[in-house]
């Protein structure tokens, strides 16, 4: 811990957490306790739980004697600190300690408990692990998963480029349709209005409107991902296939993808834009336009 905490010297970072990593299911809020205490001015801070079974003392099997539980607490991690306050126990305590918070007091350091959580185990013995999965379990039991598909198909017509997932192309020919006509992002939207249960893009954007005529298909998209944020929903993931002989896809995937992060405000290493051909077979295999199915996942915001 203290050659982590010496690579940070001098960096600029006033505060670290130091946690557990045999803790795997700390939760936030446990997390933002900390953070708040060191926040409104302690050095030192730590979650905990108060005990609250009996303590006996043993030997050879036997109870020898009970103990006070009063003012016992059970420790938990993050244990939070001031970088220079906790850096400088460290330096000064070469022989170590049971955890920082040891530390932190030998060097006079005042401690606040903060709120812990009985889910916030440390994983020690086999039945821990038992218990862990229960807890994920129970988890995933409330967690709202939604996934959508989305399907869309354009033809080629006269034209010297055309939009597919937001980025332009020079082709020598163009898609027809009544917005901009880029398949992916409408196959895209229809994926997440589908995990919404909000029917499709022509019920949020009739094309009998002309308002419509030749839209950028980036509003679509930007209003079907802004519907998901009402409803309490985040986009976890999204995967995007083009299905096309021509144009080749591989050279603008990563264009692609940023482009369609920009739009969600995504991280790009959550969207995927990849291509495959029909092998000739069908109206994409001779060239007549271009098809995409799109997948979708949203997750309790």
């Amino acid at each position: 811990m203290r050659a982590g905490l010496e690579s940070l010297a001098g960096s600029g970072v006033t505060h670290v957490l130091i946690h557990d990593g045999a803790r795997p299911l700390v939760s936030p809020e446990v997390i933002a306790g900390v953070v708040t205490a060191l926040q409104e001015g302690a050095r030192a801070a730590a979650p905990a739980l108060a005990v609250t079974d009996a303590l006996w003392r043993a030997e050879d099997g036997k109870v020898t004697g009970t103990a006070d539980r009063e003012g016992l607490y059970r420790a938990q991690t993050p244990q939070g600190f001031a970088l220079d306050a906790i850096l400088a126990a460290h330096r000064a305590a070469p022989e170590g300690a049971a955890d920082d918070v040891e530390l932190a007091r030998r060097a006079g350091l005042v401690v606040t408990v903060t709120e812990g959580s009985e889910t916030n185990l440390k994983l020690t013995w086999p039945q821990d692990f038992a218990r862990a999965e229960k807890i994920l379990e129970q988890d995933m039991s409330i967690t709202d998963i939604r996934l959508g598909n989305g399907f869309d198909v354009h033809a080629f017509g006269p034209g010297t480029h055309l939009w597919l997932c937001g980025v332009q192309i020079a082709h020598d020919k163009g898609l027809v349709g009544h917005s901009d006509a880029d398949v992916g992002m409408h196959a895209l939207t229809d994926a997440i209005y589908g995990a919404l249960a909000e029917g499709d893009i022509g019920r949020h954007f009739p094309p009998s409107d002309a308002k419509w005529k030749g839209a950028d298909s980036s509003i679509f998209l930007k209003h079907a991902v802004d519907l998901a944020a009402e409803k309490g929903f985040r986009l976890a993931n999204a995967d995007v296939t083009l299905i096309c002989e021509f144009p080749k896809i591989g050279p603008h995937a990563s264009a692609m993808q940023q482009r369609l992060a920009e739009i969600m405000g995504l991280e790009p290493d959550r969207i995927s834009v990849k291509a495959t051909t029909s092998e000739r077979l069908g109206f994409t295999g001779r060239s007549e336009g271009i098809a995409s199915i799109a997948t979708a996942t949203l997750v309790i915001g």
